[in-house]
């Protein structure tokens, strides 16, 4: 009997019992996992969402967009990209040590995990964040200026802003708390995208044209991608198979739940009806509110901020299109900006172990007092806030120098991008 019990123990993957120094399968299995997931949240994920959102002779430009950043991104992450968020540099941007993935082959690790690994996982991370961004100036920006502006943005904002969190940079060494990128992703992108409607203009027939969604069924499809996308997009920053991850998933889910139902609820109560847009809209500011602290909260906290979510978003949404006027087409600032810094706010509130009695709201270590680290939080927020908006305007100048404009001209707007930059058509129906 005893034989068979060591014959059978001998069987069972030694990667399992990794040490420290040495691979961890288990680890490694779920970041594989966790970076497909990420991915499959751009393509198809985010490209149906969006897709879905504009008019129906602008579909393939949003699709084509979408993936043709994901292939200038990949590109540029392994080249410079990585090195620079990742090398060790200083504390503002990282070094050139990395480049191209210098010293690192397929042993070699990053915590228990391989480096390659680390670098993909992260390289999903760098695709869907500039992507975000097309949401502000969809449906009349030029596809040549689309592909300089995301190139030059991901290395001149995605990279440092990745290197100050989570590359060991300055907001790293104040202590700042964003478990999944409420600052790197969402606050940057967000920001972008609002500074790229402003200074690209709205568009032609804004705001009284009615500019409808041509195929909600595409985008509840793309929703329902991004929401089991983030799964791994926040579980898997855990960067292992532990309680951190499988916690992350459960808060990502209830603040989705929430957000979802709290969009809807407002609707309902205002307009006499609840839209599947308004719900699936809810649900991504759910997600994107929850994404910084989702390593940090428990249940309780993320069904606060999940309904906080729904609630700031929803209102935000109608200040910027019928307040100010801006014409953030796809809603990228209300719902990702402000989300990312209601959740890196609240982050600061809900982590504290002071807390942590009460349904399970925080379990952050070292986060005893609020107000200290909300003081962190404010100062990762703001200062994101100006670095994006000063360095994404000087893009967008450079850019439109370098293409002679932007946008396209009002002549080629009225017939749509499909056929002006692609002279494709999204459908052929009989």
């Amino acid at each position: 009997m005893l034989k068979i019990l060591i014959s059978l123990l001998l069987m069972l993957p030694t990667l399992a019992f990794a040490d420290d120094g040495q691979l961890n399968g288990a680890n490694t299995s779920w970041i594989l996992t966790s970076t497909a997931l990420v991915l499959l949240m751009t393509l198809p994920g985010l490209a149906l969402f969006y897709g879905g959102l504009v008019r129906k002779k602008n579909v393939l430009s949003i699709l084509m967009q979408c993936f043709a950043i994901a292939g200038i991104s990949s590109i540029l992450w392994l080249v410079i990209g990585y090195s620079l968020a990742f090398g060790e540099g200083n504390s503002f941007i990282g070094d050139f040590s990395k480049v191209m993935m210098t010293g690192i082959g397929k042993d070699t690790l990053s915590g228990d995990i391989p480096e390659s690994l680390f670098m993909l996982f992260q390289m999903t991370f760098a695709i869907i964040t500039p992507a975000l961004i097309i949401g502000g100036f969809a449906e009349r920006m030029k596809f040549s200026a689309v592909l300089l502006f995301s190139g030059f943005w991901l290395l001149a904002v995605y990279a440092p802003v990745t290197h100050w969190v989570w590359g060991g940079g300055w907001l790293a060494q104040m202590g700042l708390y964003d478990f999944a990128g409420g600052v790197v992703v969402h606050i940057t992108a967000g920001t972008a995208a609002l500074v790229a409607a402003m200074v690209v203009g709205p568009r032609k027939g804004f705001p009284k044209t009615p500019m409808l969604p041509h195929n909600l069924t595409m985008t509840v499809t793309g929703a329902g991608m991004l929401w089991v996308g983030w799964f791994g997009f926040n579980g898997g920053s855990a960067l292992a198979a532990t309680g951190d991850a499988s916690m992350a998933m459960l808060v990502t889910h209830i603040s989705a739940a929430a957000g979802t139902l709290t969009w809807a609820a407002i609707e309902w109560k205002k307009f006499g009806k609840a839209s599947v847009l308004g719900a699936v809209t809810g649900m991504v500011a759910g997600l994107g509110t929850i994404t910084p602290a989702s390593g940090f909260v428990g249940p309780g906290g993320a069904l606060v901020i999940g309904i906080a979510a729904g609630f700031v978003c929803f209102y935000a949404t109608v200040y910027i299109k019928q307040k100010l006027k801006i014409d953030d087409s796809l809603d990228v600032f209300p719902v990702h900006g402000v989300g990312g810094i209601l959740g890196t706010l609240l982050v600061g509130v809900f982590a504290s172990t002071s807390l942590g009695a009460f349904s399970g709201f925080g379990f952050a270590d070292g986060i005893e007092t609020i107000g200290g680290q909300v003081y962190v939080q404010l100062i990762g927020i703001v200062s994101t806030l100006a670095y994006t908006a000063v360095v994404t305007y000087v893009l967008l100048k450079l850019v439109a120098l370098m293409t002679d404009g932007l946008r396209i001209d009002e002549e080629s707007e009225v017939s749509g991008l499909d056929q002006i930059e692609h002279e494709e058509s999204g459908y052929n129906l009989s």
